[in-house]
């Protein structure tokens, strides 16, 4: 059984699918000719990428709770660019994050091109893209062996942006928007920061129809507990077929295929007597693949809620917990940029969306890694009191204002 690339949560529901790209042939997916990977060096990424996955949601359903839908893999490459151009803490800092600890930044974009070109194999009834771009202040020079990795390993387009330009915040949403099928218009804000110096993206696209599809006319209004004992009605879909299952004494588990079974859906329920957040607790990368490997087919109704869902989510606060805790203030871009002093990452950004319906599943996602400057030094001040003033004399502690005046003239 293929390993997952994408981990999504929702409030009584466990859920992890593949998704990625943009309306582009998956041929497109694939490094530049030039790039030297092996066919299974993803298996150096496959791990890692899941278990930031876990980590990101542990720590996103403590912070935030309710419904989250993230994409670890969107994540995972739009850091891994990073990771190319980043040196001293900053680099150990990522690498923590990306548990490729162990992984030079060619290993790790060798383990990159040896995914997406696995992905550029997808069969019919399933539409499987990925896209990245780095757009960077016309003032800002990249280093050319970043940009040519970027380019080689993760067809990356590279576009120099004038930022004070009113329009370069379209054309960043208008790729966006393209690359996601139209899933996610906007990445970026109008006017860009003041102190933006780049954005790195990447976009995921994922389309695929069951193997099995739902049977509309199955499709019922059925009430969904939620966490705190209450009802909602939602749209259940059914189904009867042979499919991948497991049952344990803390939960049920089955696989949905798409297309030919490249792909699938695992759907995990915590039995009555447990919940979703013991279910949390529990799992690991390891405790995930002993799930997957305990699967076997068996015939079965499986009964699903239709939803539809969009999430934005701003990862600094979660990034820095689990161990970039320095560079959102202060990041060695050395091998990015040609002059890397005072740059910062400013923001780590993910808008995600999914569509789950009797045909099949739409999701897509969006990550931005945007670099920033810090402000410059203001210039010394010069300051003539020679004119009509005001002053007070206040103590600092408490704020209190202990005495106020206006002096017209100081000379009477």
């Amino acid at each position: 059984m293929k390993k997952p690339i994408v981990l999504v949560l929702l409030s009584g529901l466990f859920v992890i699918l593949a998704a990625c790209g943009q309306e582009k042939t998956n041929e497109d997916l694939r490094p530049a000719a030039s790039v030297e990977y092996g066919d299974s060096d993803y298996e150096q990424m496959a791990e890692a990428n899941n278990k930031l996955g876990i980590n990101i949601m542990a720590d996103l359903s403590e912070a935030e709770g309710g419904n989250i839908v993230l994409s670890p893999t969107s994540l995972f490459l739009a850091l891994s660019m990073v990771y190319n151009g980043a040196e001293g803490q900053t680099k150990e800092e990522i690498a923590a994050v990306l548990r490729a600890d162990g992984l030079s930044p060619e290993e790790l974009n060798r383990a990159n091109a040896s995914l997406m070109a696995l992905l550029s194999n997808m069969g019919e009834g399933i539409e499987l893209n990925v896209a990245n771009s780095i757009w960077v202040d016309e003032r800002y020079e990249l280093l050319e062996p970043f940009t040519a990795s970027s380019e080689d390993y993760y067809n990356a387009s590279v576009e120099s942006i004038d930022r004070e330009d009113a329009g370069v915040a379209d054309r960043i949403n208008g790729w966006v928007n393209d690359a996601t099928n139209g899933k996610i218009e906007e990445m970026a804000p109008s006017p860009l920061p003041d102190n933006l110096i780049a954005m790195l993206l990447n976009a995921i696209y994922f389309n695929g129809d069951w193997q099995f599809p739902f049977d509309e006319s199955l499709t019922e209004e059925q009430p969904f507990q939620l966490e705190d004992g209450t009802d909602v009605d939602v749209p259940l879909m059914s189904m009867h077929e042979d499919l991948p299952y497991l049952e344990t004494t803390d939960f049920q588990a089955v696989s949905l295929p798409y297309g030919d079974g490249e792909m699938s859906m695992t759907v995990i329920l915590p039995a009555a007597h447990s919940s979703l957040a013991e279910l949390k607790t529990a799992m690991t990368t390891e405790t995930w693949n002993e799930w997957q490997d305990g699967m076997t087919e068996q015939a079965g109704t499986i009964r699903l809620p239709k939803f539809k869902l969009e999430k934005e989510m701003i990862l600094n606060d979660t990034l820095q917990r689990l161990g970039m805790e320095t560079a959102f203030d202060s990041a060695d871009l050395s091998k990015m940029f040609s002059d890397s002093d005072k740059l910062y990452i400013s923001e780590v950004k993910q808008k995600t969306f999914i569509d789950v319906n009797e045909q099949g599943t739409e999701a897509a996602a969006a990550t931005s890694v945007s670099v920033g400057e810090t402000s410059a030094p203001a210039d010394p001040f010069e300051m003539t009191v020679d004119r009509p003033f005001f002053f007070t004399i206040t103590d600092e502690t408490s704020g209190v204002i202990l005495f106020m005046g206006a002096i017209e003239n100081p000379a009477e």
